[in-house]
């Protein structure tokens, strides 16, 4: 991410970066505000940062980052193209699920990103992301494969990198849902030009 002084993105950084609002502030070692293009066209949202991403303060690092960087590089795009965030922006300890009053008190600063960051296209990356996003209780398999509308943005919904290395089964489904990205984004830039 640029990190120039002026930038409305990077402001909301330093502003919001030393946030206690629930217990994972004090547990943390880095604050995982986000990576990527400040004027990205597709963002990308996780659940929250794992081991790697707490020590690291970059999301999606470690084996997950590297197959979602090849996932990325099969529709020819890379990192410097996307923004990529996660719900909540601390670790919570032994990678459990994000609580609900976690969740509760991260998600302004991701709908505050999304405002500054205006994507064209968001994807979540799991069941968990999914459906905070989506306030459902649907299974993954259930969400994926078609458009949502998330704060008046086309979303789409595949698995997480993370579920792919425990599963490489699923790397196929992912494959398709990656060109599924790629296709809705040109539909949309069609219909803007």
């Amino acid at each position: 991410m640029t990190k120039p002084a002026d930038s409305p993105l990077w402001n909301f950084k330093r502003k919001i970066e030393n946030c206690k609002n629930c217990a994972l502030g004090n547990t943390r070692t880095k604050f995982v505000f986000g990576s990527g293009s400040e004027h990205a066209d597709i963002m990308f949202i996780g659940e929250a940062p794992g081991a790697e991403e707490d020590r690291t303060g970059i999301p999606f690092v470690g084996r997950a980052g590297k197959l979602l960087d090849r996932l990325l590089s099969q529709i020819q795009l890379k990192r410097d193209d996307i923004f990529i965030a996660n719900i909540l922006k601390c670790r919570p300890p032994n990678n459990r699920d994000p609580l609900p009053d976690e969740v509760a008190q991260c998600i302004p600063y991701l709908h505050r990103q999304i405002e500054l960051i205006q994507p064209k296209v968001i994807v979540a990356l799991g069941r968990i992301a999914a459906q905070n996003l989506l306030r459902s209780t649907a299974s993954l398999k259930q969400m994926r494969g078609r458009l949502w509308q998330y704060r008046g943005v086309d979303m789409i919904v595949t698995y997480h990198p993370a579920a792919i290395l425990r599963n490489a089964g699923l790397l196929t489904v992912a494959t398709e849902d990656f060109k599924f990205i790629r296709e809705t984004y040109r539909e949309i830039l069609k219909r803007q030009n």
